[in-house]
């Protein structure tokens, strides 16, 4: 198995150098065991809102709070020494003004020692993402399919399939890469669409359900270790994680009930 280590931790301006040259690996963290655990094998953790449905068992993104997202980006920041850290801002923590975005964001780079926050939102988005990376802030852009807009997209589905979404998110790539992000998450858009779209901007695209022409890829690592009960189409079980602890639970709960476990080694007498 290959290791990608650093002697640092990577900063934007690595993640920026990538573009053309080496795919970017993204895995998503939210605690601090995995976070050790993928730490020197990727070059952006990606503290991400999922979190609310693969942890908490919500039914979307939408309730996740912003102390949820400092908590565990604090964790996944403490954890790790080599990959860059982005924390996604929750809903609700950024939409109201560009102010308002600022202060949230601020927030979290603060209290979290992350590299750089995430947010949804395309050419709506633009104004917010040029005040905040203005003022200090590094922004990964996030376009195509968005959970957070669940409600108005009318469900997860790909995005991109009519010529008038092509034009929307190709106008919402262009607004991003001109308002200073330094990456996007593309998710869930018609291939084509995405390749274009990476061929079409300066910064690195992050593709999930999107292009193998992508800069580079992001999975949520729990589907790809077999640790979620449905796994989206697009993406590759590369270990069944899930099937591993539970047969490991069921033999601990069979040697407790026949008092094989603990055995007298496991136990403290006196000298």
């Amino acid at each position: 198995m290959s290791k990608h280590v650093s002697s640092r931790r990577k900063t934007i301006l690595d993640i920026q150098k990538l573009k053309g040259a080496t795919p970017v690996v993204v895995l998503t963290a939210y605690t601090a065991p995995m976070a050790r655990l993928l730490d020197e094998h990727v070059d952006i953790l990606l503290v991400g809102d999922s979190l609310g449905m693969v942890l908490y068992g919500m039914e979307s993104t939408l309730p996740v709070s912003l102390d949820i997202m400092i908590a565990h980006g604090r964790a996944v920041v403490k954890a790790s020494k080599s990959a860059a850290v982005v924390v996604d801002m929750p809903f609700g923590s950024y939409q109201g003004s560009k102010e308002v975005a600022f202060n949230a964001c601020a927030r979290v780079i603060k209290e979290t020692g992350c590299q750089a926050v995430k947010i949804e939102g395309g050419a709506e988005m633009a104004e917010t993402i040029k005040f905040l990376t203005e003022r200090g802030i590094p922004v990964m852009g996030h376009i195509a399919l968005m959970p957070q807009h669940v409600n108005t997209l009318g469900g997860y589905r790909h995005q991109g399939r009519t010529e008038e979404e092509r034009k929307k998110l190709m106008k919402d790539a262009l607004a991003i890469e001109k308002a200073g992000a330094f990456s996007m998450v593309i998710e869930c858009a018609e291939e084509s669409l995405a390749r274009e779209i990476t061929g079409k901007v300066s910064m690195c695209t992050i593709g999930i359900g999107a292009s193998p022409k992508c800069d580079g890829q992001v999975l949520v690592t729990e589907d790809m270790l077999g640790l979620t009960d449905v796994a989206p189409k697009f993406v590759k079980q590369y270990a069944n994680v899930g099937a591993a602890v539970s047969k490991a639970a069921a033999q601990y709960a069979s040697e407790v009930r026949a008092r094989k476990f603990p055995t007298l080694g496991h136990c403290f007498s006196k000298k």
